[in-house]
């Protein structure tokens, strides 16, 4: 038998949860659980868990989760 447990839940704030999950949306749906999974990793590293922790820990999971739509590559785009 294994004797590795499941990581604890991280509790966060009503707005800090909505705050990661409107960062989720848009990431590709096939990508979402790995960004979700990325941003718990993050903040379990944290000693102190805060609004800034939070923002800290989605955008470095946006970064690696995150491909932010090519605009004017050829496309008529609506801002020039």
């Amino acid at each position: 038998m294994s004797d590795r447990r499941p990581p604890s839940p991280i509790a966060l704030t009503d707005d800090e949860l909505n705050a990661v999950m409107a960062a989720a949306r848009p990431i590709p749906v096939d990508r979402r659980d790995d960004f979700l999974q990325a941003v718990a990793e993050l903040l379990r590293h944290c000693t102190e868990l805060g609004p800034g922790s939070v923002n800290r820990a989605i955008r470095e999971a946006q970064r690696a989760h995150f491909d932010p739509p090519q605009l004017g590559s050829g496309h008529w785009a609506k801002y020039r």
